[in-house]
């Protein structure tokens, strides 16, 4: 389960590039309102998919981390 974890918060902080990528990419060089705010708006998501996937794959860690000590000092 722990490596379960691990492996779908590290397809998370992947997927988050690919929309960063796909959606948000290069800033544009003399963008109107609108566009900066597209451009903002794609960014956040996709920095917020990243986040999300490093807790989940931190978190998947620590518990695995967790049960190796605990059967360690049983």
């Amino acid at each position: 389960m722990p490596l379960l974890l691990v492996a779908t918060g590290l397809a998370l902080v992947f997927a988050g590039l690919v929309y960063d990528v796909a959606f948000a990419g290069i800033p544009y060089q003399d963008p109107t309102p609108e566009m900066t705010a597209d451009y903002a708006r794609h960014a956040r998501v996709a920095s917020l998919i990243r986040w999300v996937g490093l807790g989940v794959a931190l978190a998947g860690g620590a518990a695995g981390l967790g049960g190796r000590l605990a059967r360690r000092l049983r």
